[in-house]
């Protein structure tokens, strides 16, 4: 279990991000670039952000488990943006920040006096992010739900068994895919801040959103769709371009075989004691197998129910074909445990009465990794605290 860490020399220390965003996508993003030393301050109105009523469920102190999940080292304000105060405010934090991030329909930000051209007039070199569902032109008027998009986007239309229905995926992946390009997005304005000529550097607006960010994504079915003719279907847990690739019934559970290519297919039907397969026309080559999916599955199913998945799972992974159970989370944090990845880490309160657990973040950078210094907020902890208003942490 990895252990809290202190954001001294975090490779983004010195980097002050003013975070308008809520739910999901920004969040993920701001998160991101507060666990390698950015100073994220987040801003809320009085109701705060709508994940904090997300629930259940909620951890042992009552906190929705949804929210505390992605705003990890932040620091929570209130400001009404509605008020002159509350813009005054606002105004003096955008004066000492490097980035601004927000995801509001496209013209609130403009309404409340805080858009890229505004916030352009208090500083200039401003770094600005919007992230919107479905762009900022005849899609503007769309409410950015992941789930809309996962409908509009046709990754519903790819998903589910083959004999059912449309099925979203079992999280909202494309919320968290848009967080990520918005890192990226702002991490490229931030490098090309930083090989601007003197004086020069005129700040940055960065789109992101939601539709775009799942049909790229869809890649290898994208590509079928645009260059092939193909109008992608669901296979259930089938892959529609390899082959055996998808769960299986073992004896007592489905057993997942991931078979990439013809020397892993040999080791497979090897160990099956169905060696003739390999010369069988149909199961030659991936292109062969793939065409004859269901014939294949019927053979490697009649030889798989006669073990347990634990059996199959041992006896094959250890001849290098890729195989597993479905797990469930508990279980894959297990699993996780005993390859030693330290996937979760203990961030404790202020006070030190509370202890949040968290998923650490996947990017991995010895020496200068990611820390965990702030448990998620509570509602406005930080309001009063105006010391930092007046210039911005050293990364020293």
């Amino acid at each position: 279990m990895a252990t809290p860490a202190h954001a001294d020399g975090g490779i983004l220390a010195g980097i002050r991000v003013l975070d308008f965003s809520r739910v999901l996508a920004g969040p993920y993003a701001t998160m991101t670039l507060a666990d390698f030393g950015a100073d994220v301050i987040k801003i809320e109105s009085a109701d705060g952000d709508d994940t904090r009523g997300w629930r259940p469920p909620v951890d042992g102190q009552g906190v929705s488990t949804y929210f505390s999940s992605v705003n990890r080292n932040k620091r929570s304000v209130i400001l009404d943006l509605r008020t002159q105060e509350g813009k005054a405010k606002a105004q003096e934090l955008l004066a000492t920040a490097d980035v601004v991030i927000e995801n509001f329909r496209p013209g609130v930000m403009t309404k409340l006096g805080f858009n890229f051209e505004e916030a352009q007039k208090i500083n200039p070199g401003i770094i600005y992010c919007s992230i919107t569902g479905f762009g900022s032109g005849k899609g503007a008027s769309l409410a950015g739900y992941d789930l809309l998009v996962q409908a509009l986007g046709g990754l519903m239309s790819v998903t589910g068994p083959q004999d059912g229905g449309p099925t979203k995926v079992g999280v909202a992946l494309i919320d968290i895919m848009t967080g990520m390009n918005a890192v990226q997005g702002i991490l490229l304005a931030l490098t090309a801040r930083a090989h601007a000529e003197p004086g020069q550097w005129k700040g940055q607006l960065i789109h992101v959103d939601l539709m775009t960010t799942l049909l790229a994504a869809m890649t290898n079915q994208a590509s079928a769709a645009l260059n092939a003719g193909v109008t992608p279907v669901r296979l259930g847990n089938a892959h529609p371009s390899i082959s055996p690739y998808e769960l299986y019934d073992a004896g007592d559970r489905p057993l997942l075989i991931a078979v990439g290519n013809d020397k892993q297919f040999h080791t497979l039907v090897r160990l099956l004691g169905i060696e003739h397969l390999t010369t069988d026309p149909r199961f030659t080559d991936n292109p062969s197998r793939a065409t004859h999916r269901e014939e294949l599955r019927a053979l490697l199913e009649e030889v798989l129910k006669t073990q347990p998945g634990t059996h199959w799972v041992e006896l094959l992974s250890t001849q290098g074909v890729p195989s597993g159970l479905v797990n469930t989370l508990p279980e894959a944090f297990e699993f996780a445990d005993t390859l030693e990845l330290n996937a979760v880490v203990d961030i404790p309160t202020a006070d030190g009465d509370h202890t949040f657990r968290q998923v650490v973040n996947p990017i991995h950078i010895p020496g200068r990794g990611a820390s965990y210094r702030l448990a998620p907020p509570s509602l406005g902890e930080h309001s009063e605290d105006v010391r930092w208003l007046d210039e911005k942490p050293s990364d020293e």
